[in-house]
């Protein structure tokens, strides 16, 4: 079973994280999976879309560290990987759409984030709860604040918790809620409106943008995987996490 489904509706492409009953926690070998289908749609010339979603209930419920909690060699690659991946699909010339339509948590919502447009619907549930768990959300931090701007950014994530779709519209951390039953046709309509623009002016506008606010950076993304690791790796964090991840 591959932990990222891939569909295709013309020169749009769907990747679904593919772990429902874990409610598409990322771990090691999902983020693996992600790496492979970026490896495919990359050389896609094509492909005109990308929509990220999940399958089951949640969007994404963050990190699973079960069987790297207790590695740190281990918990820095995943890190590190996860880190990469985001800045792989931020570098996507073509554009993305988060289509959230369940619970994105932690990672979860760095995901919605990394992407060009968030979509989602009012009961849903994002957020960064990752102080709460003694833990850095250092690989999410620069994609939310380059989403909603820095003094948002420090007081979400620093406050931790979670809000609403219609709360996470107002700080701009996604782009558009809709009911919940018009979610999917919503994002196939928006997908369809971007694939219909020109492929070489998206992909030089993609570029300029990501210029402009600093986006590609792949020191930054290094730095803030190695700082989260070194936090998971506390004594702190480790009280709080050995409970919910560690072995049994």
């Amino acid at each position: 079973m591959s932990l990222i489904e891939t569909t295709r509706q013309h020169d749009v492409v769907t990747l679904e994280l593919n772990r429902p009953d874990k409610r598409n926690a990322l771990s090691p070998d999902l983020i693996t999976g992600m790496h492979r289908a970026l490896d495919v749609v990359e050389k896609d010339a094509s492909i005109r879309v990308i929509i990220l979603g999940g399958l089951g209930k949640c969007f994404c419920a963050g990190m699973d560290l079960r069987g790297v909690l207790d590695d740190s060699a281990a918990m820095g690659e995943m890190l590190r990987e996860l880190a990469r991946a985001t800045g792989r699909l931020r570098a996507l010339s073509v554009p993305t759409i988060a289509r959230v339509h369940g619970a994105a948590i932690g990672g979860g919502c760095g995901l919605a984030a990394v992407t060009d447009l968030a979509v989602t619907h009012p009961e849903v549930k994002l957020g960064y709860p990752e102080v709460t768990l003694g833990v850095c959300p250092a690989v999410v931090a620069p994609w939310l604040i380059r989403k909603i701007g820095s003094g948002p950014a420090r007081a979400m994530l620093l406050q931790g918790g979670t809000c609403s779709g219609e709360a996470a519209l107002a700080m701009g951390l996604v782009d558009r809620v809709v009911p919940r039953e018009d979610l999917d046709q919503v994002v196939q309509d928006m997908a369809g409106t971007l694939a219909k623009g020109g492929r070489d002016a998206m992909a030089v506008t993609k570029k300029w943008l990501n210029e402009l606010d600093g986006s590609i950076d792949p020191e930054m993304l290094d730095r803030g995987a190695a700082l989260s690791a070194q936090v998971i790796a506390g004594d702190e964090a480790q009280s709080r996490l050995q409970p919910l991840y560690g072995q049994p």
